[in-house]
């Protein structure tokens, strides 16, 4: 190979390097958030999180009766797993979503209508 060559490449990789080393410093105290959500998984979760939400009475229930808090059903909503072979999103009106993840060290899973404007928390239980 050339020597003017590498030359050059060493010259525009040190130049990409520093500023990959500027643009850190200058994103850092910006509350800049880079997520990755193009998986399925993800992109549902986030779907279901952006639209308002509705509880069924039996949700209702058990957040006031301070059993469950709306925080930790939003922690789920945000690190859940969506199980899609048992979720029904092929219909026209409200897909149903399965969602597992953690509870107080408990496994649980809630069930949840993703409709058009709203996300309606259907159910919770523990899974054995």
């Amino acid at each position: 190979m050339n020597s003017s060559l590498l030359r050059r490449l060493g010259f525009y990789f040190g130049g990409v390097a520093i500023g990959l080393v500027i643009f850190a410093f200058l994103v850092r105290g910006r509350g800049v958030k880079c997520e990755f959500d193009y998986l399925p998984n993800a992109r549902t979760l986030k779907n279901i999180r952006a639209k308002n939400r509705m509880f069924s009475p039996q949700i209702r229930q058990l957040i006031d009766n301070n059993e469950i808090d709306t925080t930790e059903i939003s922690n789920i909503l945000r690190d859940g797993d969506v199980d899609f072979s048992r979720s029904k999103n092929k219909v026209d009106s409200c897909k149903l979503y399965i969602i597992e993840g953690m509870l107080r060290n408990k496994e649980i899973e809630l069930t949840v209508y993703n409709c058009d404007s709203t996300a309606i928390i259907q159910k919770i239980q523990m899974v054995n």
